[in-house]
């Protein structure tokens, strides 16, 4: 007998139990960002390897060891996207829509990394995603934040911090980074693996290392805000003002510096403490370079991704209450007539009730056997159909919680009935 086929690890189903949660987030999201004029715009999964390479960094973690790469049937080397900012610079190029415009966009869906799968951490994992192009200055940076906050105020999720920091212009950074190199290296015999090979490519990713021995050695670094230019203090001194302005808390954390090479200027990270190793929920911020990387006009631009499975584990942990997914109604059908009318009446139903939740029975059975397909469905009543209601032009209603009594009713009757369960 052959094995069962299963899931590949780290990449899960999501059981209709589960999907309503992701309804609700997905609804939240749309209705939130439409209300502050952001417009969504549908990406493939599927991207030349070139592009990541060229916007996230040859020598990240994710192009050389994270990414799902081969080679097409052309001999073509794809990849499965681990981060969507790239292929939404690539769409806006492509389509022109950055020629004398700007555009606030937002996007949701899978990303792919072949990692290590932990609690809060897949190989298939959902982002939203959410990016301002052609912006220049702090404003709408803060209006990212101020986005994020009301999303957590609309998903009844509390407690989230907010941490900042500026990692200057390409210019600032390249003299941070050398410093950062120099430092770390008269400590080499100190570092871990990991560092050690990050020391020579990007010396700025040690300071995300979770290494507990390496944090004190990260804490006595040089930091970044000690080399910002004029012009980045001051754009980040104007983000920080709208925070206060607006009353948004947050920490300036000058050891926050992002995995992708594309940032610049501010980043930002909403954390929680709820979900173990994995605090960072939403993160982001400015890529003022990465469109020009792509071969486009030089361009500001900020955005961030909020992980979706971590926001509905936040959900789930502070109790917000899920939609009910069950059917209102379940029309019970009993007889020939019966079952050749009830999907006629069921469709008149749903058209004269918007909204209404009604499920028909389907794959026969006595009378009690359906009564229990009712019950198990979890709705609320009970639609009786049989042959003489049919004749009659009538039907039962029937609660099926509570004591309340069986109502017999007019065809005509019903829409008003049904009605007062929305």
């Amino acid at each position: 007998m052959s094995s069962k086929i299963q899931a590949i690890r780290g990449m899960n189903d999501i059981l209709p139990d589960a999907t309503a949660r992701w309804q609700q987030l997905e609804a939240v999201v749309r209705d939130t960002l439409t209300s502050y004029g952001y417009c969504e715009i549908r990406l493939p999964i599927l991207e030349r390897t070139e592009l990541f390479k060229r916007s996230v960094g040859e020598h990240t973690d994710i192009v050389e060891k994270e990414m799902y790469t081969f080679d097409d049937r052309s001999g073509e080397s794809v990849s499965l996207r681990p981060e969507a900012t790239a292929g939404c610079v690539r769409a806006a190029l492509e389509h022109g829509l950055l020629h004398n415009q700007r555009q606030r966009l937002w996007y949701c869906g899978p990303m792919f990394r072949y990692e290590k799968p932990q609690a809060g951490r897949f190989r298939q994992f959902h982002q939203v995603d959410v990016e301002a192009l052609g912006f220049e200055g702090p404003d709408v940076a803060l209006e990212l934040l101020l986005v994020a906050r009301r999303l957590w105020r609309a998903l009844g999720i509390e407690g989230l911090r907010l941490e900042l920091n500026s990692l200057g212009t390409p210019a600032a950074r390249t003299r941070y980074r050398d410093e950062l190199k120099r430092y770390f290296a008269a400590r080499r015999d100190e570092l871990d693996e990991d560092s050690v090979r990050r020391l020579e490519v990007n010396p700025l990713r040690i300071l995300d290392s979770k290494n507990p021995s390496m944090q004190v050695l990260i804490a006595q670094a040089p930091a970044i805000t000690d080399y910002l230019d004029d012009e980045s203090a001051a754009h980040f001194a104007g983000l920080r003002a709208g925070l206060d302005a607006a009353g948004v808390s947050y920490r300036v954390n000058p050891r926050l510096v992002r995995g992708l090479d594309y940032y610049s200027r501010t980043t930002f990270e909403w954390l929680t403490d709820e979900l173990g190793a994995q605090g960072a929920v939403c993160a982001g911020g400015r890529y003022d370079g990465l469109i020009e990387l792509m071969g486009g006009r030089p361009t500001p631009a900020v955005g961030w991704a909020m992980g979706m499975e971590r926001t509905i584990a936040l959900m789930e942990q502070t109790g917000v209450p899920a939609p009910r997914g069950e059917p209102q109604v379940y029309l019970i059908t009993v007889g020939e007539a019966a079952e050749r009318a009830g999907a006629v009446l069921a469709e008149r139903l749903r058209d004269e009730v918007p909204g209404l939740r009604l499920m028909l029975h389907a794959g026969g059975g006595g009378f009690k056997a359906q009564f229990r397909a009712a019950d198990r469905s979890g709705a609320a009543m009970a639609l009786i159909l049989g042959d003489q209601e049919v004749t009659a032009r009538r039907a039962g209603l029937k609660p099926l919680r509570g004591e309340a009594p069986q109502r017999d009713l007019t065809w005509d009757e019903l829409p008003q009935s049904l009605r007062a369960l929305g």
